[in-house]
């Protein structure tokens, strides 16, 4: 039971007499995740993995929200089964997924790996479902920005100044139109696990409907793709080559997702420390270097 901590133990074995009828539980692992404990745990001759929600992720993460996300994904076969979900607690049960191994920067760097990964967010993309769950990244960092000051957080000496430019790239991309879709939000290559026949796509928390361009932009910065890589994605997902309009949505993705989960690691801080310090500064100073090229790209497309 390594990394287990007893609290969680206990409220392990509680929720399995009351969900699975039965106090047999055998061995319990703890999983990886960044805010959350997960852990796979033997039931009565079952495997399960259970998510009980760290602290503070009740001001960032609606959990009714999730929950509606990740009974779709279920539905479609995207993610594995969903046993248990309290929309109040955030606690989650699902099926485990059998020989499970958990991605990387590395295997998802992998062309079938990609070439799954782009099947997937096109199954959940074009499953025709409007999950009511709305992602807006500007409102959203405006929340973050709130809960920053709250905590007596400090930004970033030219917060301002990049805040504005991105206002302005905003502007200049929202005259293209974008059709809405249900999507993850946030596939880093640790929510992707390889199961005995395929990938799958797993926790849902900032699920919600989205630019699609959004999904493959943040496999694609979790990856750390090269430009290859990018193009490999984009020809599997969109079944052909690449337009300007499409390049141009997959490159503005990757800055909001780094401005948004740069101030998203600053509301860690107060709980988890230096490293989501660390984890948002590099997210902020990606951030800067890729506007550069997307103001360079937009100048190119008058």
């Amino acid at each position: 039971m390594k990394g287990l901590l007893e609290k969680d133990a206990e409220q392990i074995r509680k929720l399995a007499g009351e969900i699975f009828v039965s106090e047999e539980v055998g061995r319990i692992e703890r999983l990886g995740g960044l805010t959350n404990h997960t852990y796979a745990v033997e039931i009565a001759g079952g495997k399960y993995v259970f998510r009980l929600p760290g602290e503070g992720t009740e001001q960032l993460v609606n959990r009714k929200d999730e929950k509606i996300s990740t009974e779709l994904a279920g539905s479609i076969g995207v993610d594995t089964k969903l046993i248990y979900f309290n929309a109040d607690t955030g606690i989650k049960i699902t099926d485990y997924i059998l020989e499970a191994e958990t991605m990387s920067p590395v295997s998802m760097r992998k062309a079938q790996n990609i070439k799954e990964a782009a099947k997937l967010f096109r199954v959940l993309h074009t499953c025709g479902q409007d999950t009511k769950v709305s992602f807006e990244v500007f409102e959203m960092a405006e929340g973050y920005e709130r809960i920053i000051l709250e905590h007596a957080g400090a930004f970033y000496p030219d917060y301002a100044e990049i805040r504005k430019n991105l206002t302005k790239i905003k502007v200049c991309v929202d005259q293209y139109k974008r059709v809405k879709a249900p999507c993850h939000n946030d596939p880093l290559c640790e929510n992707w696990i390889r199961g005995t026949e395929r990938l799958y796509l797993v926790d849902w928390e900032y699920a919600g409907m989205n630019d699609p361009m959004w999904d493959l932009a943040d496999l694609s910065i979790e990856a750390d793709y090269n430009e290859e890589m990018d193009e490999y994605l984009l020809e599997s997902y969109l079944g052909g080559s690449v337009g300007k309009k499409e390049r141009l949505r997959f490159e503005v993705n990757k800055i909001y997702l780094d401005f948004l989960w740069s101030l998203w690691g600053k509301t860690r801080v107060p709980y988890d420390g230096d490293e989501m310090e660390k984890y948002a500064a590099d997210r902020y100073q990606r951030l800067k270097r890729n506007i550069e090229k997307v103001n360079g790209y937009m100048e190119g497309m008058v």
